[in-house]
């Protein structure tokens, strides 16, 4: 059968006083970490995409199809949890096609809002997700980087307005909840250095830590352990019941593994490595990943089936297999897709940029089902040890 070339649209970045709060739940009177914080920009709802007191992206069209091997399809709704007993706070790739070397604070419907719903909106199915906006550096910037005629950019005002943020977040809005992170690319990089700051040197903070998701990044442990390098107390997961952890990775096919020019997967200095947690399997085996990809205007089944995908994205059990793998000293999550010409279904999938870009524009997406499970049972996990 044919291939199908699919990507989300995105192009992620190299590892380069307002109205009620949404409410608490924590038990007692939470220790407050950022006691009086007030952010007169994340004050006003319009600064965020995705809160749970407000109707955004992370509410609607989130509805899928699964497809089997065998062609048949079943369109599911999808159901945010009722009670969410935890929250998550997302951080998106570059995605913002602004002029300039920084981005503004107006989202734009195919760039922020697209990829807050491909990568963060799901998560609503178990957490409360807050996703703020921020100024990052922009699309614009890093393809004049790459074209040799770089242009200013301010890195340190896209770190500032995520702090902001975060002080803003647990100051009103936390409660003592646990809280899981999750960032891709630029997203990742820069919840590392707002983990490495604000949350691995403090213990309330990393009590109320469910996991931190770094995706598409060379997060960084040193070689033979688990921990250490960029974060000091907080470790690798290697269960779906490990708390306080790190889930980390940047993908690419095993039939292209990265080459010596690679941006994702390599060591930043002797003695450390990057960091791999697979979602299939997080002990360290090998094992199927749960994407979900957007499904609008794509042929997913052979035509001649006559099956119709009316939902705006689309799962495919047992499609892509996963391992963290290392090669040549770069240590990445190697993708097997099992497309077959007897497979009614679509034979590949797409995502690949350059050889040294790999699968990194559906880091996130292929393993999207699997990471809401994982995120599923290390909430569970965080309310029993608390």
């Amino acid at each position: 059968m044919r291939t199908l070339r699919w990507a989300t649209g995105l192009l992620a970045a190299v590892a380069v006083a307002g109205p009620a709060p949404a409410g608490g739940g924590g038990s007692g009177d939470p220790e407050n970490p950022y006691p009086g914080y007030q952010s007169a920009l994340y004050g006003d709802p319009a600064s965020w995409l995705c809160r749970p007191d407000q109707d955004d992206p992370c509410d609607h069209d989130l509805d899928y199809t699964v497809v089997k091997a065998n062609g048949r399809a079943r369109a599911k709704p999808f159901r945010p949890a009722r009670d969410p007993k935890f929250d998550c706070f997302y951080v998106y790739p570059t995605i913002s096609t602004d002029p300039g070397g920084n981005s503004d604070l107006v989202p734009g419907e195919n760039q922020e809002i697209l990829v807050v719903r491909t990568q963060a909106a799901r998560l609503s199915e178990v957490c409360r997700v807050f996703a703020p906006m921020y100024r990052q550096v922009t699309l614009t910037a890093l393809a004049a980087s790459l074209a040799g005629n770089p242009i200013p950019t301010d890195p340190a005002l896209a770190d500032a307005d995520l702090l902001d943020a975060w002080k803003h977040y647990v100051a009103n809005d936390n409660g003592g909840r646990g809280v899981l992170l999750i960032g891709h690319s630029q997203g990742a990089s820069r919840l590392t250095r707002l983990i490495a700051e604000e949350i691995d040197p403090n213990p309330v903070l990393r009590e109320r830590l469910v996991s931190a998701m770094l995706l598409g990044t060379s997060f960084q442990v040193p070689d033979g352990a688990d921990v250490g390098a960029h974060l000091q107390n907080i470790p690798l997961c290697r269960s779906r019941r490990d708390v306080g952890c790190v889930i980390t990775y940047s993908s690419f096919r095993s039939t292209a593994p990265p080459p010596p020019t690679s941006f994702f997967g390599r060591s930043l200095q002797e003695g450390w490595k990057a960091g791999c947690t697979n979602p299939a399997d997080l002990a360290g085996g090998r094992g199927w990943l749960v994407p979900y990809f957007g499904a609008g205007g794509t042929a997913w089944v052979d035509p001649a089936l006559g099956v119709e995908i009316e939902t705006p994205f689309v799962t495919l059990p047992r499609f892509v297999e996963a391992e963290c793998v290392e090669h040549e000293g770069f240590v990445v999550l190697s993708l097997v897709v099992h497309g077959d010409p007897a497979d009614p279904r679509v034979d590949d999938i797409g995502g690949d940029l350059t050889p040294e870009w790999g699968m990194h524009l559906v880091d996130v997406n292929v393993a999207m089902g699997s990471l809401v499970e994982i995120a599923k049972s290390q909430g569970r996990a965080h309310r029993r040890r608390r």
